[in-house]
């Protein structure tokens, strides 16, 4: 293994004038070339009357939304931020002790995206990731327990707690608005059972963004997933053949519907096909959880949502064979 490979994004943004030819997406790929300016994703108030049927409307147009007012406290959000900022500020050997390593099948911790793409292009973007919830699923030995990064486990403890409660909040009002029972999209993909995953992404300062991309565009394989952002605009969402910013909102939560929903509501939903911008000056993070079914659970269209007029668009199939199927570029 050669010294790239295992240099991360933040190690090469120190170091760099110019971009490497690998980061330097084909054109129609170029956030320079390719972001356009018009609307905006929805951003809704959950203190208002009927924001459900708003956010149901949100996922028919867009896949995603912007959620204020939505009971999550800003300390907690802060106190998350925070513990993120001090990992990625650990020295480099400290971050590699919590590396992950599929071959060993250590798929959580911290990495980097320096594996090539199908066009053999990489990504301006390092990590860290790990399972919050269920208690049973965590392991605590990928979560840091430096002084440097003190209070680690209690911020991402509280702020799950938070995020199973807006989740099962989420799923009653999207459930409603598919003319379902509010409890159907929690039966369907879980209930306690459902997994929260946890990521922190780091973008460093890039020396020509206009020419690369954080994330390459993709839909999540999750159910849905809620990010909260730094102040530095990145995210942006594909709609009717364009890009759009995805405004930063101070103290708003992103909600993406992700391939589960879009399955389970026989496509009335649509998952967000989504990517990630970089900046020249200022380092971009977010902080987005996964909320998956159990691998074991198999996820199809609602029997309700099957109609002659509409028949089923996707087969039912266990979580982990989609997830196999979706890493691995199989047909689905």
């Amino acid at each position: 293994m050669g010294e790239e490979t295992h240099q991360s994004v933040q190690e090469l943004a120190a170091s760099l004038g110019a971009l490497p030819p690998e980061f330097v997406r084909s054109e129609h790929d170029q956030p320079g070339v390719t972001t356009y300016r018009g609307a905006d994703a929805p951003v809704i108030d959950m203190s208002d009357p009927g924001f459900g049927a708003r956010m149901a409307v949100a996922a028919r147009e867009w896949g995603l939304f912007q959620v204020v007012n939505h009971g999550v406290p800003s300390a907690a959000v802060a106190e998350l931020q925070r513990v993120g900022r001090a990992f990625f500020a650990l020295p480099r050997e400290e971050k590699e002790r919590y590396a992950m390593d599929p071959a060993s099948g250590k798929i959580e911790g911290y990495g980097t995206k320096l594996q090539r793409d199908l066009e053999g292009k990489k990504t301006w973007n390092d990590f860290f990731f790990h399972v919050v919830a269920p208690p049973e699923k965590v392991d605590h030995a990928v979560w840091p327990e430096t002084v440097a990064v003190a209070g680690y486990r209690e911020a991402n403890e509280e702020y799950c707690r938070h995020m199973q409660r807006l989740t099962r909040e989420l799923f009653e009002h999207l459930s409603l608005g598919l003319g379902l029972h509010e409890g159907a999209m929690a039966e369907a993909f879980g209930g306690d059972g459902l997994v929260f995953l946890h990521k922190v992404n780091f973008y460093p300062p890039c020396p020509q963004p206009e020419l690369t991309l954080g994330v390459a565009p993709h839909t999540d394989m999750s159910t849905l997933t809620i990010l909260v952002p730094n102040e530095v605009q990145g995210l942006q969402v594909f709609k009717n053949g364009h890009w759009y910013d995805a405004k930063y909102v101070p103290d708003a939560l992103i909600v993406h519907i992700g391939d589960q929903i879009e399955i389970f509501s026989n496509g009335v939903y649509k998952a967000v096909l989504h990517r990630t911008t970089v900046n020249k000056e200022k380092t971009r993070m977010s902080w987005p959880v996964f909320v998956e079914p159990p691998g074991e659970l198999v996820v199809g269209p609602h029997p309700k949502l099957v109609t002659d007029e509409r028949p089923a668009k996707y087969k039912a199939k266990k979580y982990k064979d989609y997830q196999h199927c979706k890493i691995n570029k199989l047909p689905m």
